[in-house]
């Protein structure tokens, strides 16, 4: 079959997309079905229709309405822990790591996870991870299942990061990898879709969004019901400071009988590039900073805070029967984003770089599923607990900004534990302690710091 079947050339042709046929007659039978499931897949009037936009739409809200969301103290109450301890106790609580992203901007292309960041130990961000998986499932006595979200660009080699550390000390069957979905790439000045290579579509990771229709696809949502797991606990790879499955977190979480949870840290400049959590005919929603009105962005209350000044560290806890209600109303919005995309050009045979965004992609968003919530919670957290996200090589977010961050947590355990800690750089490993009540436990009567300190499990 030297020529491409008459029904697909006619209906490439009606969408102007004939050139995804280029070197269709040097293609194998195996790439010429891939090909054919690729375009068969793609959701071509969303796609295009969203591409002729030429820009990201703005959301459908009344600015009018939108008033700022009330969160809770950041502060636990004993009974909100011993909720949260219980939860945790009886397995009704998984994690979800959001890692589908590679280390592009830190000079690698290996999976942002695999990222080397612990101050002194040059742990990895799924190191440090994992071991917080591991410290929460001795310390209440049932494995904490650890679902790893990846991306086509990342799966394989995060799975054999993981076999080549023996999963980090975690048994095999509590980490499940599943991969997120794609979607095609258009050029933004022909709306044509962009080639990977002859004979396969340029395609990009349909955004963080694409973690609820992964999870039904894999059948991981019917698996955690089956097995009586009722949350999950969302966090990014690249934050170290998260505390994974904070009991106070899901204990208040748990008793408000929320749908979704979400932790928010305060902004205090305006044009920080951080999402706002905001309230609007009821419902709590995120407003990404760029949609944000500046008028609104810049308003303060009299006390001088900001008036819009919860931002998202993106930290949530769903309600797996949520997710599962949301899933059962259709697919998220999509997202359009105008970005520089490297792709085989059919025109010249060659392979482009382009200089400047040349290129259209879509994502959805995993905080459109605020909306949905009936009923909602929203608790603050001191950015410097939790918060200090690596995504940049050099200046803010950082590996040396993230280090400093991760160092400044961990002295001030140490202090609040009665360590003088001068100017040592210190790392505590979550396998020794995950928050300064369990440093004040561990640490041994007279214990002084002699030069820069890693505390690891084994530290007396």
């Amino acid at each position: 079959m030297r020529e491409a079947p008459a029904d697909l050339r006619e209906r490439l042709e009606r969408q102007n997309q004939l050139h995804v046929l280029y070197g269709w007659e040097k293609l194998s039978g195996v790439q010429r079905a891939g090909l054919i499931r690729q375009l068969t897949e793609v959701p071509w009037e969303k796609v295009l229709g969203l591409a002729a936009s030429g820009a990201k739409l703005a959301p459908s809200l009344s600015w009018q309405e939108l008033q700022p969301a009330p969160w809770t103290p950041a502060v636990a109450t004993a009974e909100e822990r011993a909720a949260g301890e219980a939860a945790l106790r009886q397995g009704l609580i998984a994690a979800l790591v959001v890692a589908g992203g590679q280390g592009t901007r830190l000079g690698t292309d290996q999976p942002k996870g695999t990222f080397p960041i612990g101050p002194l130990s040059r742990a990895s961000l799924f190191q440090i991870h994992a071991e917080k998986i591991a410290a929460l499932s001795r310390q209440y006595g049932q494995p904490l299942p650890w679902l790893i979200m990846t991306s086509p660009a990342t799966d394989a080699a995060t799975r054999e990061f993981f076999e080549r550390h023996s999963y980090f000390g975690l048994a095999r069957d509590q980490v499940r990898f599943f991969l997120q979905g794609t979607m095609p790439v258009v050029c933004a000045r022909t709306r044509r879709l962009l080639l990977e290579a002859p004979g396969q579509l340029l395609l990009s990771p349909n955004g963080h969004g694409g973690t609820l229709s992964a999870l039904a696809e894999h059948g991981l949502l019917d698996e955690l019901e089956s097995r009586g797991i009722e949350h999950i606990f969302y966090f990014q790879v690249d934050n170290p400071l998260v505390r994974v499955c904070d009991p106070g977190f899901v204990g208040r979480h748990v008793l408000s009988r929320a749908e979704v949870s979400s932790k928010v840290v305060l902004k205090d400049q305006p044009q920080e590039k951080v999402g706002i959590f905001a309230r609007h005919q009821g419902r709590c929603v995120l407003i990404e900073y760029s949609d944000l009105p500046a008028e609104l962005a810049q308003e303060r209350e009299a006390n001088g805070r900001l008036r819009y000044a919860a931002g998202n560290p993106a930290i949530h806890i769903f309600r797996r029967d949520f997710l599962q209600r949301v899933l059962s109303l259709g697919e998220l919005p999509l997202h359009v984003a105008h970005k520089v995309a490297a792709h085989f050009d059919p025109d010249t045979g060659q392979w482009v770089t382009p200089p400047t965004p040349n290129a259209f992609k879509f994502e959805q968003f995993i905080f459109d599923v605020l909306p949905h919530a009936r009923q909602w919670l929203l608790m603050e957290t001191p950015r410097s607990d939790e918060f200090a996200p690596l995504k940049n090589a050099e200046g803010p977010d950082s590996p040396l900004t993230v280090q400093q961050a991760m160092v400044a947590l961990h002295r001030r355990w140490l202090l609040q534990a009665g360590v003088p800690v001068q100017d040592w750089p210190v790392e505590i490993s979550p396998l020794f302690a995950l928050s300064a009540e369990e440093v004040m436990q561990r640490i041994p009567p007279g214990f002084r710091l002699t030069g820069p300190t890693y505390l690891r499990e084994d530290t007396k």
